[in-house]
């Protein structure tokens, strides 16, 4: 029973988790094949710049998912429509923001990034175009949250694979057969963004119209209702920022070795977190199931469900390592034909061994802690693993130069993994009991 009850909520997310590393490889291999390895240093550059951005507002997923989780286990959804209400909102706001500051974003981002004059031209071409889909963007966030919240990961597949498999075409369309080169990439990503939109804006009122007579925007707005959103929203972005510290540094040090090895860590990060989606399928099961359990203080059904969500992960990250072990090399030549690029990068395949295992269990407590509304201790491991990884590089830099990096990100895993294990009695369990 808790098992089919996983797997209904984990198939879907997997599903279409599946699509989204193969539209960074697409368009990373899009890239490869419009010039030199400039190219997917630009692609690699503009994403950090993205994830600057959008990696900070992360909280409107997962603390919308958390509340709403509790929401549903409770049977409150008056409340779950007034989340919905606040997190649209603010991720609306959110988007003015940041269509307000992009440009003395990227002149500054761009005094900090010391890059060749190439890239910087491309990913900044790339940003420009990109950049208009913001609005579209931040409400996926929040209307992906809320869906996983009220125990439906149908939707969000149907999203993300719509957004995902349209990104493709059209980024094949705009930057091949257009010929647009960085630019249609770009293009094609933007015109995706609105068109998973506007699929799940359908969805959303086909099946949830019913429960928009609850909605008061005024009343979803005053401070006593947005104290505890606002709260745990500000606890994930600090959160959310270490994480964007440790990505976003990970690309920045690594475009000081040159073009080459700022495409090798580029592709080696892309096949890195190919374990990570099917991860991350069984982490937005846990995210709903200990957010309805915690809701309706149903103790025993958290064990359960935390129980068998690990086994899974756990088997997960055993195969992952298998499949690198195997395919290594043969998946390197699928991201790129550039020689130079795949020579240097058979030197950090090793990497790909360790970091399945070592990642695998921060990764699914991640989707249990945000479904607790367990904000504070997510913030302070983060905290904690993101100093880890920037000292652990300056320590070992001189010694093992690049290498550092990885090892510095292979140590971050490990204390988030370790760390948030040992509170779980505490932080999770300690709701319900």
């Amino acid at each position: 029973m808790m098992n089919r009850r996983i797997m209904r909520l984990a198939g879907p997310s997997i599903l279409a988790n599946i699509t989204v590393p193969l539209v960074g490889m697409v368009d990373v291999a899009i890239a490869g094949r419009l010039g030199d390895a400039a190219c997917i240093g630009a692609i690699a550059i503009a994403t950090m710049l993205f994830d600057l951005l959008y990696w900070n507002f992360g909280f409107l997923r997962v603390g919308t998912g958390g509340l709403t989780a509790q929401a549903y286990g409770r049977r409150d959804f008056r409340e779950a429509v007034k989340i919905l209400v606040q997190a649209v909102g603010t991720a609306l706001l959110s988007a003015a923001v940041i269509w307000a500051i992009q440009y003395p974003f990227v002149k500054i981002s761009f005094l900090i990034i010391d890059t060749s004059e190439e890239v910087r031209h491309m990913a900044s071409l790339y940003f420009y175009i990109r950049i208009w889909a913001a609005p579209a963007t931040l409400s996926l966030f929040a209307l992906k949250g809320w869906f996983i919240g009220m125990q439906n990961t149908i939707t969000p597949m149907i999203s993300d694979i719509i957004v995902n498999l349209s990104n493709v075409l059209y980024c094949l369309y705009f930057a091949i057969y257009l010929k647009m080169g960085i630019a249609g990439i770009a293009l094609g990503t933007l015109a995706a963004q609105y068109t998973g939109l506007i699929v799940t804006l359908t969805i959303l009122y086909i099946y949830y119209g019913k429960l928009f007579k609850h909605i008061n925007i005024r009343k979803s707005f005053k401070l006593n209702a947005v104290k505890v959103f606002f709260a745990i929203s500000g606890n994930l972005f600090i959160r959310s920022l270490c994480f964007l510290c440790v990505y976003a540094g990970f690309t920045g040090i690594a475009a000081k070795y040159g073009d080459t090895l700022l495409a090798v860590s580029t592709i080696m990060m892309k096949l890195m977190l190919l374990y990570s989606y099917f991860i991350d399928g069984f982490a937005y099961a846990g995210e709903a199931l200990s957010g309805r359990y915690i809701g309706n203080k149903d103790s025993k059904n958290l064990k359960r469900a935390i129980h068998i969500i690990f086994v899974w992960c756990i088997s997960i990250g055993v195969v992952s390592t298998a499949g690198y072990v195997i395919s290594g090399d043969a998946l390197i030549r699928l991201m790129t034909n550039n020689g130079e690029v795949i020579q240097a990068a058979r030197a950090f395949l090793p990497w790909l061994l360790i970091v399945p295992m070592a990642g695998c269990i921060g990764f699914t407590w991640d989707g249990i802690y945000i479904g607790a509304t367990a904000s504070v201790p997510l913030r302070n491991v983060m905290i904690l693993s993101a100093i880890i990884f920037f000292a652990s590089y300056l320590i070992f830099n001189k010694t093992i130069g690049i290498q550092a990096l990885w090892l510095g990100y292979t140590l971050h895993l490990v204390i988030r993994s370790v760390l948030m294990t040992a509170m779980a009695k505490k932080e999770v369990l300690g709701k319900v009991l």
